[in-house]
């Protein structure tokens, strides 16, 4: 916007003469000086932000503060790691399917084994360990698909119970933080003998602070938790509707 303006300003010094040029010249000053305040007052605004966010963090204590910010490090590692190998574990199966019934049209079953090879992901792998049994029948070459299948589905569902652990296990702290706070604050009113806000108050913002943050990171981490558990169960779907496809195959290429 600041450079759009300037564009008009110097304009409008060409068209209208040196008096609108100097009119324009202080429009674009004050412009100027303007967007540096706003530019100044984001930035104070963006450090004000850190630096509250900070400071409640260490007035709810370090203890089950740091193992809740614990919990939301390892559980965002664990679905970022997740989400990359799902990602790359999605494959085209009729584009697969196509390829393996033209290698078996044209070279039979060792060029459909190395047509797996060159694709990746487990849906390959399912195919492949299924035409390595050929040789010993239809019915073989199913049971290695479906064991073989199992075998995969483990794999895409791996660490995924760690996530879940994580979701479950960083409220619970921050509700644990809030008994804790509530005792401290019970037993300031017990030695004071008297119930001040002030004495209070200390105890119940670090009871409510460790829940706020237990909870921010479990709703974090559950939008993570679904996306991949949708991711998985789309890709097993796909699984065995390619694996269904590749049986009705072999039995057509065994005819």
């Amino acid at each position: 916007m600041k450079k759009l303006f300037s564009i008009l300003a110097i304009t409008a010094m060409v068209a209208f003469g040196s008096v609108n040029s100097v009119n324009a010249a202080t429009a674009t000053s004050n412009a100027t000086a303007v967007a540096v305040q706003d530019d100044a007052a984001a930035a104070t605004e963006e450090v004000g932000f850190h630096q509250e966010l900070k400071t409640r963090f260490v007035e709810g204590g370090a203890g089950f503060m740091g193992i809740v910010l614990l919990c939301l490090i390892l559980g965002l590692a664990i679905a970022i790691e997740r989400i990359i190998y799902l990602n790359s574990a999605t494959t085209n199966t009729n584009k697969l399917i196509g390829s393996i019934e033209d290698a078996l049209a044209s070279g039979g079953v060792d060029a459909a084994k190395e047509a797996c090879r060159n694709t990746a992901g487990p849906v390959a792998s399912i195919f492949y360990q299924g035409l390595d049994r050929m040789d010993e029948g239809v019915d073989q070459a199913e049971k290695a698909v479906v064991s073989y299948g199992g075998v995969q589905m483990a794999s895409l569902e791996k660490n995924i119970s760690w996530l879940s652990l994580f979701i479950a296990l960083a409220p619970m702290l921050g509700f644990m933080g809030t008994v804790i706070g509530m005792i401290d604050a019970f037993d300031k009113i017990q030695q004071m003998g008297d119930m001040q806000p002030s004495i209070v108050a200390g105890g119940i913002k670090i009871a409510l602070l460790t829940t706020v943050f237990g909870l921010v990171v479990a709703i974090i981490l559950q939008v993570f938790y679904n996306y991949i558990i949708a991711k998985v169960d789309a890709i097993v779907t796909d699984m065995e509707d390619a694996s269904i496809k590749l049986v009705d195959l072999l039995v057509k290429y065994k005819k």
